[in-house]
C-alpha cells in the first residue's frame, strides 16, 4: 500500500534549490508540492497585478523544475485550507509542510486557521526557517551572529521526489482570474529562477563595481544596484544563496589582493543583507505596524485624507519634477531604488501631510518586490512614526539637483517640461516661460514645499517632547534597535553613517 504523501506548501518560496521544507519533506515519503493562488489575498489593498505577473513567472518554471525531479507542481486557486481538506480527502496526509512566512495581518491571520484545521486534523504542520527572522525572539543580543550563523548553513540540495497519482496539476490562474485589475508595467523584471540566477551573477561580476556610489541615483542605481529584491520577496532565489554567493565574491577580490571599488561594492551589499532581514524582524516582532503608528505618542499627529492630494503624488501629478520623475519611474517598471523610495514617502508623510497607511498601500501595489516585513517598518520610519529614527525631511526640489544633475532622469519621466531650460528643471515655476507650461501642459505645485516641511517639521518635534516620549521610544529601541552599529559595514562610526546604512537598503 502507498505511503500518505506530505503535502509541501510553496508560498513565498517558489524555488527548489535551498528549500529546506522541500528537501525534509521528501526524507519522509512522496511529497505534493502545491501552490495555492487565494483570490481573498489578492484582493486586498497592498496587491496588484505586477505582483502576480512575476510570480506567475517563478510558478512556471518552478513547475518545470519540480517536473524534472519527478513530481509536477500542483497549483490550485481558492481557500487553503479548503484546498488542503480536498487533498486530505482523497491522497491523505503524512504531514504539512512549509516555511516560516513574515507576511502582513491577512497571511498572519491565514497561517492561523491553517494551524488550527492542522491541529483539529491531527496533522503536524512544520514551518521551517529560510529568512534570518526569528519567532518569538525575546532580546534583539547576538541577532547578527545568529544571521550570520544561518546564512552559513549548507544549501539545502533539491531532492528526487516520487510521483503521486491522481492529482491534476492544475492551470496557472490569469491576473483577472484573481479579480485583479489590469495594471500595466512594461518595465516589470521578469521572475522566475533562471532570471534570478542571471541577475546575481551579473551583479557580482559586472554591474555592482559602482554599487557604493552609484546606489542613491536612479539615473544609476538601475544598472549598479542588484536588482535582486523581487527574487528574493518572492523566493525565486534564497537570501543564504545570495550571502554565500557574496562572500564567495569577498573571497575571490581577497585572494587577488584588489583595491578596486568591488571590495567596498560586496561589503556595503552584505551589510544590506543584513539589514534586510533587520527590518523584516521588526514586523515579526511587532505585527501592529503594519496598522499603527509605531510610537502611540505619534497618534496626536493625525494626518489628513485628501483625495486630489493623494491622486497627484500617486500618479506622478505634484508639480515637483523629481518627485513626478520617480513616481512615474515606479508605475512604469515596478522598482525603484532606495533613496528615492524613502523621498516618495517622505514627501507624502510631510509635505502632503497624508496618513502613511494610505500612501503605503499604493506603494506596496507598485513595488513588485514588495516585502510587508520591509515595506511597513520602513513606511514608518519614513513618516517619522518610530520615535527612534531621525526626522528625515527630504527637499524635492535639492534631491532633484543632487540625484539628477543632468536632468536626464527628469526629462525622460516628465516630458511635459521640454521647453523649460536646465537651470529651472526641478523649479519651473520660476522659469522665464513657467506660465506657458504650468497649469497647462504640466501642473503647478500642490504645496509651497518649503512651507509644508516647516510646518510638518513643527508638528513633528511639538509630539517629540517629554519624558513620556523619550520612555516609550526608549522601549522600542530596546526592543528593536540594531546591536551592531552599521550591521555589519566597515569604516561606518557616525550617528550620520548609521542612519545612512538603515536607510539605503538598495537590493
Amino acid at each position: 500500500m502507498e505511503s500518505k504523501p506530505h503535502i509541501v506548501w510553496f508560498k513565498r518560496d517558489l524555488r527548489v534549490a535551498d528549500h529546506p521544507a522541500l528537501t525534509e519533506a521528501a526524507r519522509h515519503g512522496p511529497v505534493i508540492p502545491l501552490y495555492v493562488a487565494e483570490p481573498d489575498w489578492w484582493a486586498g489593498p497592498d496587491m496588484s497585478a505586477r505582483q502576480w505577473a512575476f510570480i506567475a513567472d517563478c510558478l512556471t518554471e518552478l513547475r518545470g523544475d519540480l517536473a524534472a525531479l519527478g513530481q509536477p507542481l500542483i497549483i490550485r486557486t481558492g481557500n487553503v485550507v479548503g484546498v488542503l481538506e480536498a487533498i486530505v480527502a482523497s491522497h491523505g496526509c503524512a504531514g504539512l509542510w512549509s516555511h516560516e512566512e513574515t507576511g502582513g495581518a491577512w497571511t498572519f491571520a491565514r497561517d492561523r486557521r491553517v494551524a488550527s484545521w492542522a491541529k483539529a486534523r491531527r496533522i503536524r504542520w512544520r514551518e521551517l526557517q529560510q529568512q534570518g527572522v526569528f519567532r518569538r525572539l525575546d532580546t534583539r543580543d547576538g541577532w547578527a551572529r545568529r544571521w550570520d550563523a544561518l546564512m552559513a548553513e549548507p544549501v539545502a540540495q533539491p531532492p528526487r521526489l516520487s510521483a503521486v497519482s491522481g492529482l491534476a496539476s492544475g492551470p496557472i490562474p490569469s491576473a483577472a482570474d484573481l479579480g485583479l485589475a489590469p495594471d500595466p508595467c512594461p518595465g516589470r523584471q521578469t521572475g522566475g529562477r533562471r532570471a534570478a540566477e542571471e541577475t546575481l551573477a551579473s551583479f557580482l561580476t559586472t554591474r555592482g563595481a559602482p554599487y557604493r556610489t552609484a546606489m542613491s541615483s536612479p539615473v544609476t542605481a538601475a544598472e549598479a544596484c542588484s536588482r535582486l529584491s523581487p527574487h528574493l520577496a518572492w523566493g525565486s532565489i534564497s537570501l543564504r544563496e545570495a550571502a554565500q554567493a557574496t562572500w564567495a565574491r569577498q573571497r575571490e577580490l581577497k585572494a587577488a589582493g584588489e583595491r578596486t571599488p568591488w571590495r567596498g561594492a560586496m561589503a556595503s551589499f552584505n551589510g544590506r543583507l543584513h539589514w534586510r532581514s533587520h527590518f523584516m524582524q521588526k514586523l515579526e516582532d511587532a505585527p501592529r505596524m503594519e496598522v499603527e503608528n509605531l510610537h502611540r505618542g505619534y497618534d496626536a499627529l493625525e494626518r489628513t485624507s485628501d483625495a486630489a492630494r493623494l491622486r497627484a503624488w500617486a500618479t506622478g501629478q505634484t508639480g515637483f519634477p523629481f518627485v513626478d520623475a520617480c513616481m512615474r519611474s515606479l508605475i512604469a517598471t515596478g522598482w525603484l531604488n532606495f533613496r528615492m523610495r524613502a523621498m516618495l514617502m517622505a514627501v507624502a508623510s510631510y509635505h502632503l501631510w497624508l496618513p502613511w497607511r494610505e500612501t503605503g498601500e499604493h506603494l506596496a501595489r507598485m513595488f513588485t518586490d514588495y516585502e510587508p516585513g520591509i515595506h511597513w517598518p520602513q513606511v514608518q520610519m519614513q513618516s517619522g512614526t518610530t520615535g527612534t529614527n531621525t526626522v528625515r525631511l527630504y527637499n524635492p526640489v535639492k534631491q532633484g539637483s543632487d540625484q539628477d544633475p543632468t536632468g536626464v532622469f527628469t526629462r525622460e519621466w516628465v516630458a511635459e517640461l521640454a521647453e523649460i531650460e536646465d537651470p529651472f528643471l526641478q523649479e519651473p515655476w520660476k522659469a522665464p516661460n513657467a506660465g506657458a507650461v504650468l497649469g497647462r501642459a504640466y501642473p503647478h505645485p500642490i504645496v509651497d514645499h518649503l512651507t509644508a516641511a516647516k510646518e510638518a517639521r513643527r508638528k513633528v518635534w511639538a509630539v517629540r517632547k517629554g519624558d513620556a516620549f523619550r520612555a516609550e521610544a526608549a522601549a522600542i529601541q530596546a526592543k528593536h534597535g540594531s546591536r551592531k552599529s552599521g550591521i555589519p559595514m566597515r569604516g561606518q562610526r557616525s550617528r550620520k553613517a548609521v542612519n545612512d546604512a538603515q536607510t539605503e537598503m538598495d537590493l
